[in-house]
């Protein structure tokens, strides 16, 4: 086998003989720490459920398999080469040139601007353009969405173009054809531009938050107590063991699986530099899932310092509590939705949050008014927050406690 065909076949595809509609996704590659989070995050990116997994790594070659539930839709081909890109390349196995972390750093693409006119306003109108962007694998970094007095509507999208070709023509008339395609006669007119130094700077800074709105949406995260066995009626259990393994600290998790949840996990570990050596996760039928990592610290010995071990699972347990905050509040007598998406060490959020809060309120058939998109700082965390403004006779006629409970509902995949 050559060298080429060897890197194809570090991630395979097949239909799984134990249960039907579940797929098994196979990568045998060399490892790197952080792995299974960018395998994960291009999982959830292409909308699968993780069912049941399987690590092992000897810190130098990894072999993972994953159980995953896919849509009609699902690219599968796609898929298999997005998951290709972030396995470290072969040739660093090769006795040249080893593996270092910096080099998994993804080159930084540009940010464009894509400016639209539409006739009139319509409920689910923006959840097609987002899901539009999001099959198109354009990044949406930020949104700007205003109705005029006339119902025109102007919405205003900052995009990244993960296979960094929005600048050529032909990327340019894809991506308007399809929105022209699912807007039809009701949009006036398409620009898509390169956004300027100043523009881009504007859509990465921070938004403001009134101090109460941020207190109601952050006090989890900033308090160090356990939150009451009322807020969340199913079990979470995070143990850690050293006394399991000879040369592993032992991390065991139970609790109620949710969208994204090994995602959740594996990005925290990622972010706290630890190396996942071997797991095996489950999600079962009542709907609760188990998860049971061996891990080591970067300098390869367990975690044996009682303050990293506290940090940890503090981190682990708020991460499965609330991945997402969401609350609806005031803004003078209109109804604004907020949600903010925790921000990983490498800059980027969980995927696809605004395809489902624009997919949740499409099903509670409430229309939005306007969005913004920034980041925001608490405690040195950053967040990536999203302020919707619901339109005002929608708000009237659907309680905010739906509201809320429908966009985290979705996010969650509790459907």
């Amino acid at each position: 086998m050559g060298i080429l065909d060897a890197c194809e076949d570090a991630v395979q595809i097949t239909d799984s003989e134990e249960a039907k509609d579940t797929t098994v996704i196979t990568v045998n590659c060399p490892d790197k720490t952080g792995l299974g989070c960018d395998l994960c995050r291009i999982i959830l990116l292409f909308g699968l459920s993780i069912t049941k997994g399987d690590v092992s790594t000897d810190g130098k070659w990894c072999y993972i398999v994953l159980w995953v539930v896919g849509k009609p839709t699902t690219r599968w081909a796609l898929l298999k080469k997005r998951l290709l890109e972030v396995c470290p390349s072969y040739f660093s196995m090769s006795g040249i040139k080893y593996y270092r972390p910096e080099m998994d750093k993804p080159e930084p693409h540009g940010v464009f601007l894509l400016k639209f006119w539409c006739s009139c306003d319509r409920k689910g109108l923006l959840h097609d353009v987002t899901r539009v962007l999001c099959e198109l694998e354009l990044t949406i970094k930020r949104v700007k969405v205003s109705t005029a007095p006339d119902g025109r509507v102007m919405d205003l999208f900052f995009v990244t173009d993960s296979r960094a070709l929005l600048h050529t023509q032909q990327r340019q008339e894809e991506t308007t054809r399809r929105l022209r395609d699912v807007l039809g006669d009701s949009i006036l007119s398409c620009e898509i531009e390169m956004a300027g130094p100043e523009v881009t700077t504007c859509s990465q800074g921070s938004l403001f938050l009134p101090s109460a709105v941020a207190e109601d949406m952050f006090s989890l995260e900033l308090s160090s107590e356990k939150p009451t066995a009322s807020l969340f009626s199913n079990p979470l259990s995070i143990i850690m063991d050293n006394s399991i393994s000879r040369s592993h600290t032992v991390v065991q998790v139970l609790c109620q699986d949710h969208k994204g949840l090994i995602y959740d996990i594996m990005g925290t570990l990622k972010d706290y530099n630890i190396q996942v050596s071997y797991g095996r996760f489950c999600a079962k039928a009542n709907g609760n899932c188990e998860v049971e990592l061996f891990i080591l610290q970067a300098d390869g010995n367990k975690i044996v310092d009682l303050n990293k071990k506290n940090t940890l699972c503090s981190r682990l347990r708020m991460e499965l509590w609330h991945p997402l905050r969401v609350a609806v509040v005031n803004r003078g007598p209109d109804t604004e939705l907020l949600v903010a998406n925790p921000v990983a060490l490498s800059g980027r959020g969980r995927p696809l949050v605004f395809h489902d809060i624009t997919l949740a309120l499409e099903t509670l058939n409430t229309r939005i008014f306007s969005v913004e998109i920034g980041r925001h700082m608490v405690h040195n965390r950053e967040w990536e927050v999203y302020r919707i403004l619901i339109d005002e006779a929608d708000s009237l006629r659907v309680p905010r406690k739906k509201i809320k409970e429908g966009v985290r509902n979705k996010l969650m995949g509790w459907e």
